[in-house]
């Protein structure tokens, strides 16, 4: 399954919702041309749209922009998905609920246009006490011809128990979007990310919005860069490293992932990790030196 992993660049504002879903269409037609069989956008991409309402920083305006719009460019994902005959993981979308909550979504996208979502679950601080976000359900998979895909969105992949779950449900596969405005954050999600693969013994992509946007109070810094990593071991690179893109570098990384390479090494790997984990949770008794 070959790859195309967005370094999505908040820098410049669109015009409106159709020049926001013709840049995605740019991308998903650029990743078509390079053989892609999955495009992968970042976290909060869509919160580059609200660029186009507001002229100064204003987290509530900014939201209200997006969610009064999630219906519209969810339709035009789709419609992208099938006019470039690909799938889509479209970021992730805020959408507000019928109880009033917004949540952080990410649509996966046949190339049919059938749409299926994964919420974001863990919320990180700035999301639930500055911004509103609310959590929103755990994780599930995605049944694909490639295998079982699943998508644990920024900060859930700093959580072993939420990749674990869509692994023991069959993924091969993780996408993580992501957003993080600090090096700290994006080591936070990078080393999470490369973790999940050894410990799982699976693939795991990531792909984070890059660069400045200073009339936006929620995704005005952004750094990161995308990659897909693996197991670090037989059938793949020692470091893990499958491919990766430079540092806060604009544009489409390209990588592919042999997901039979998956089945071997869990059966036959230098080590054998996804077999081994333990039935959780573990005893843990306190011991006293009294």
């Amino acid at each position: 399954m070959r790859l195309a992993l967005a370094q999505f660049d908040v820098g410049e504002r669109p015009a409106g919702l159709e020049e926001f879903i013709g840049r995605i269409a740019g991308l998903a037609g650029a990743a078509k041309a390079g053989g892609a069989d999955l495009l992968v956008l970042p976290e909060y991409a869509a919160m580059v749209l609200a660029g186009a309402f507001v002229t100064a920083p204003d987290l509530g305006g900014e939201l209200a922009a997006v969610t009064s719009r999630a219906a519209a460019l969810l339709e035009g994902m789709r419609g992208i998905a099938r006019d470039a005959g690909i799938w889509l993981l479209g970021g992730t979308l805020p959408m507000r609920d019928d109880d009033g909550r917004v949540r952080n979504r990410a649509p996966f996208i046949a190339p049919s246009g059938v749409c299926r979502l994964q919420d974001k679950q863990a919320m990180t601080r700035f999301e639930a006490e500055h911004w509103g976000i609310s959590g929103g359900a755990g994780p599930s998979v995605f049944e694909t011809p490639f295998g079982r895909i699943g998508v644990s969105i920024c900060y859930d992949s700093e959580f072993p128990l939420h990749v674990r779950a869509q692994v023991a449900a069959g993924a091969v596969l993780i996408l993580v979007p992501s957003c993080t405005e600090a090096l700290a954050g994006f080591t936070r999600v990078n080393v999470s990310v490369r973790a999940r693969a050894i410990e799982n013994q699976c693939f795991v992509a990531m792909a984070p919005l890059v660069g400045l946007a200073p009339w936006s109070g929620a995704i005005d810094e952004n750094h990161g860069f995308a990659g897909l990593f693996g197991p670090a071991d037989h059938g793949f690179p020692a470091d893990g490293v499958i491919g990766r893109g430079e540092m806060d570098a604009p544009g489409l990384v390209f990588a592919t992932a042999d997901l039979e390479a998956v089945a071997k090494v869990r059966r036959d790997g230098g080590v054998l990790n996804h077999r081994d984990w333990p039935v959780l949770p573990l005893p843990c008794p306190v011991q006293g030196f009294s």
